[in-house]
């Protein structure tokens, strides 16, 4: 894993086999923070990453001067990974929530400048994701939702719908 921006650029952090996560590729991180970069400023926000994974994203917000950024995953695998690189590199605004997104969504009561999504993409309630952000009221005023999914999902429709990016294989939908 490689962080592409930031304090941390450059930065390549093993990632043990035992991680069974599909990272966003460097590819489509470049992509996406090229874009995110021309929409929000990084300093100073607050973002939540769901379906954390590896931690990739949030690092990369991390290494941008994000405030704060709270990252939830189920597993205690990568769980335990994430607070490692934390202590290694010395990050203590990163915290790290053990458990289902979907409780964490509906039982959180902070709003958030920017929400990450990187479900797996054969999630049974992916389609439901963008709706639940939005009811349990996730963003601030001007808040930004980034979901990441495949070529079978298509959310052009949805009320929230700002735009669609796709990099190789991975897709970016954002919702204002």
């Amino acid at each position: 894993m490689r962080i592409i921006g930031g304090k941390f650029k450059a930065r390549r952090i093993d990632v043990p086999h035992t991680i069974t996560a599909r990272p966003t590729t460097d590819f489509a991180k470049e992509g996406l923070f090229n874009l995110l970069n021309n929409k929000i400023d990084f300093e100073g926000i607050s973002v939540l990453d769901l379906f954390a994974g590896t931690g990739s994203v949030g690092f990369e917000f991390i290494s941008r001067d994000a405030r704060s950024v709270i990252c939830v995953e189920e597993s205690k695998k990568h769980v335990s990974f994430i607070r490692k690189t934390c202590q290694l590199l010395k990050i203590e605004n990163l915290m790290v929530v053990t458990g289902d997104v979907f409780r964490y969504i509906s039982g959180t009561k902070i709003k958030f400048d920017l929400v990450f999504a990187d479900p797996p993409y054969e999630l049974e309630r992916l389609e439901e994701i963008p709706d639940l952000i939005f009811k349990n009221e996730l963003l601030k005023p001007e808040g930004l939702f980034v979901l990441e999914h495949s070529i079978k999902n298509n959310f052009e429709k949805h009320p929230r719908f700002s735009s669609h990016r796709k990099y190789g294989n991975v897709h970016f939908t954002f919702f204002e």
